[in-house]
């Protein structure tokens, strides 16, 4: 699952067993589920059935499967209204403007709502999001971004209710990472939008006066055939290793020297604030106000122009090239996330809540 998924996870164990009763409630199952706790403190459930169905059918099945969407959308939608209906009063926090969208038809009137937005500005403003931003948060009790920066645009556009909480850390980083594995590495989702091919691009060109330094990719998707083709294509596949999904995340992060980060779009990206925790200087494209937040240009790491590939092979080479420069930035690094660890940002949402209240 993505970081967005897991930070839902993390705020729903940290309200928890700060005494909170806590649901956290799925719209669909997912079909690779992963247990992020394995002793959760709180309750889940989804409600459809089953994921949804695959989007090219054939002309009769496809009308068939519309209408059992249908039916089924009613038979969720109800069964949300009657857990509603089951509680005096609370907080409905929606993850997504989507699941604003989805909540839209659901009485819920005696129930204050919370909508996040897990995602840059420049993001939302590239796709539907904004639209359904626009459209459904003002309504609600606060409006909850990620950034001072990326709220000071939501703000422009007039939207009356904004808060910022940054996403927590979902573990104790534990010791500094030693930085002297020699090993460059991204955290995530084989996915077209981290565009790892890019990464694969760059530390090929940085890596030729490093050859004993190698490239770790950790997490699956569906990219991981093509990324391996494109290494053995520029004459690192040797070098770049494929992890698959790990558990003990902070481990990962402590086997790095560099975090690298080249994204298509980021809001507030989960692996620089992990890495960064760990004690790992960063590299990244500059991609909104979150990740100038979490990185600051010459200080913890090094930002990059959006989508230069050039420039970010010449910044990743020049920290795998000077260790006093990789343990200068780690340790700065580290500092700066400490303001993001979980108890920091549950008092921050407990203190948005007594807001709401008032």
């Amino acid at each position: 699952m993505g970081g967005s998924q897991r930070v839902l996870h993390t705020l729903a164990q940290g309200f928890a067993e700060r005494g909170h009763r806590v649901e956290l409630i799925g719209v669909r199952p997912s079909t690779e589920p992963y247990a992020f706790h394995a002793r959760p403190a709180y309750t889940r459930a989804t409600l459809h059935r089953s994921p949804a169905a695959p989007g090219e059918l054939p002309g009769f099945a496809r009308l068939r499967a519309a209408h059992a969407a249908r039916r089924d959308g009613r038979r969720a939608r109800a069964r949300l209204a009657r857990r509603f209906a089951a509680v005096r009063d609370g907080y409905v926090v929606a993850g997504s403007p989507w699941a604003v969208d989805w909540l839209a038809g659901v009485e819920r009137a005696h129930l204050k709502c919370l909508g996040q937005y897990h995602e840059s500005f420049a993001q939302a403003a590239a796709t539907a999001n904004l639209r359904l931003i626009q459209r459904h948060y003002p309504a609600l009790e606060k409006s909850v971004f990620l950034s001072e920066a990326d709220a000071a645009e939501f703000r422009r556009l007039r939207l009356p209710n904004v808060a910022v909480v940054p996403n927590p850390l979902p573990f104790d980083p534990g010791p500094p990472a030693p930085l002297d594995t020699r090993r460059v590495g991204a955290v995530g989702r084989l996915d077209p939008v981290k565009r790892l091919d890019r990464l694969i691009d760059a530390f090929a060109a940085a890596g030729r006066p490093f050859p004993d330094w190698e490239l770790h990719l950790f997490g699956d998707g569906p990219e991981e055939a093509a990324l391996r083709s494109r290494a053995a294509r520029l004459g690192v596949a040797d070098r770049v290793r494929f992890r698959g999904t790990v558990r003990d995340v902070a481990a990962a992060y402590r086997e790095l020297s560099v975090l690298a980060l080249t994204s298509e779009y980021e809001g507030r990206p989960m692996a620089l604030a992990e890495a960064s925790a760990c004690g790992v200087p960063c590299v990244s494209f500059d991609l909104s106000g979150g990740v100038r937040e979490l990185v600051a240009d010459g200080v913890t790491g090094v930002l990059v122009p959006p989508g230069d590939v050039e420039a970010f092979g010449r910044a990743l080479g020049g920290v795998m090239g000077d260790a006093g420069v990789r343990e200068r930035y780690g340790r700065a690094a580290r500092e700066r996330v400490s303001a993001f660890a979980l108890p920091v940002v549950l008092d921050r949402w407990e203190e948005l809540f007594e807001e709401v209240d008032r």
